[in-house]
């Protein structure tokens, strides 16, 4: 089987069920339904901010340090059984102080969940903390510089959230990563246009780009992804879900594949989505004819891009180069 590299996962989409129920029932929460029904997203949910609706319960058990670092455990084995070899884990720390609990002390939480997960399995671990586009451009600062406290865990700092909303703003943030030497990825061209994605490149500096399967409406855009060799962090499922690619049929990636882009597949959330990358490529498959060629091509893409140290197919280890923008 081909060791599987993970670059977009997030981590509180990607809490197992039945964890986030225990963690009610332990918390004294009532989540008001069956926990599946509120975590697992329908396979059309016609917009990325209602496919995000899904995440409020898991955030409302996420509010402890042991709460986080369990999540980050389970989510080193669910790699491990994925076939996953290196797995990059991203979340917000500002969202889970609503009991108090710091940007330091979150951060700290799933740092020693993921290393913890990575002695027991062997799968190499890196962490991404996000800002949010909805939020203050002062609150993305507080994430970076949060970020850089714990350089030793932290890699990379990512933009998510609502894409109606200009990246430009938090700048700043992004120009103190880039000036510390911390990677960066932004979420574009999901549910935004092409215009999403320059502004990633050109303001904001991005190494990588998430989702940015409307990239495919530009070909001036085409062209400066492929000749900078940026990776695309695409993760079909959820792309379907949050409207992103109106059917199968039309996502880019089987086409982009084949024009010599840096495509990679990942899961976005694998609770929300209910995936694994295992399942992706058997989706893929079924609908581009993808062989296993095709996963090796898309697995060297996302090794290439990693933004902390990737086992190679030897089983020797190296720093993952994150080829584009290295600033803005």
């Amino acid at each position: 089987m081909i060791g599987r590299y993970e670059l977009h996962c997030h981590l509180d989409g990607s809490v197992r069920p039945a964890t986030v129920a225990e963690l009610a029932g332990q918390q004294g929460i009532t989540l008001g339904g069956p926990v599946e029904s509120l975590v697992v997203a329908p396979r059309e949910c016609g917009d990325l901010m209602t496919y995000l609706t899904y995440l409020d319960p898991v955030l409302r058990v996420l509010q402890t340090p042991e709460a986080l670092r369990r999540a980050a455990l389970e989510l080193v084995h669910d790699w491990h059984a994925d076939g996953v070899v290196y797995g990059e884990a991203r979340f917000a720390p500002q969202l889970h102080g609503k009991r108090g609990m710091t940007l330091d002390e979150a951060v700290e939480a799933v740092a020693d969940g993921l290393a913890a997960g990575s002695e027991q399995t062997g799968v190499r671990c890196a962490l991404l903390l996000c800002c949010l586009r909805q939020q203050p451009p002062e609150t993305s600062e507080q994430v970076v510089a949060a970020a850089l406290r714990h350089r030793g865990s932290v890699v990379g700092v990512d933009l998510a959230g609502d894409e109606s909303r200009p990246g430009a703003p938090h700048l700043p943030a992004f120009a103190a990563a880039h000036a510390a030497g911390l990677a960066v990825t932004v979420h574009a061209g999901e549910a935004a246009g092409p215009e999403s994605v320059w502004e990633a490149l050109d303001v904001l500096g991005a190494a990588r780009i998430g989702h940015g399967v409307r990239s495919a409406d530009d070909p001036a855009l085409l062209d400066r992804l492929r000749r900078d060799r940026v990776a695309l962090e695409m993760c079909p499922t959820s792309n379907l879900q949050t409207g992103a690619v109106r059917e199968a049929a039309a996502h880019p990636a089987g086409r982009l594949l084949a024009e010599g882009l840096a495509v990679t597949v990942s899961t976005d959330a694998r609770t929300t989505s209910d995936t694994t990358i295992a399942r992706e490529f058997q989706r893929i498959g079924e609908w581009y004819g993808w062989t296993g060629d095709h996963e090796a091509r898309c697995q060297e893409h996302a090794r290439a891009a990693a933004f902390g140290d990737v086992p190679g197919p030897d089983g020797t280890t190296s720093l993952g180069v994150a080829v584009g923008p290295a600033s803005p």
